[in-house]
Order: structure tokens, then sequence, then C-alpha cells
């Protein structure tokens, strides 16, 4: 009779426990590397900046060229 519980207490374990257990792992893993941590918000934080610098050196660009050759947009 020992061995028929344990045999059930075994089945419900593997078949429920186990697989309920790595789902919610998993889960929670998943969620948890969705946030950005302090040193990523610090890098995007200094990419933001450093693409401002170079949209505003395009934009220089932008207006020495149009002002050197008028129609260099139109050159392909």
């Amino acid at each position: 009779m020992d061995y028929d519980i344990s045999v059930i207490v075994a089945f419900f374990f593997t078949v429920v426990v186990v697989p309920l257990w790595l789902i919610l792992h998993y889960w929670y893993k998943s969620r948890a590397s969705k946030a950005l941590s302090s040193a990523d918000e610090e890098t995007l934080a200094e990419l933001w900046k450093l693409s401002e610098k170079l949209e505003h050196r395009v934009e220089a660009l932008e207006t020495i060229l149009d002002r050197e050759a008028p129609d260099w947009r139109n050159r392909q």
C-alpha cells in the first residue's frame, strides 16, 4: 500500500508540480530581463546625447553644403 501512495505522489509531482514550477520560473526570468538595469539606462542616455551631437553635426554639414554646392542633394 505504501508503494502505491509513493507512486501517486511521484506522478503528481512530475505531472503537476514540476511543469508549473518551470513555467513560473521562466516567466519570472523573462519579466525580470525586460527591465533595464541602471548601467543600461546610463548607456542609453549617453547614446542619446551622442545621437543629438551627431544630428547637429549633420545639420551643420548640410548647411555648409547648401551654401557651397546648392544642388548637392540632386546629385546621385
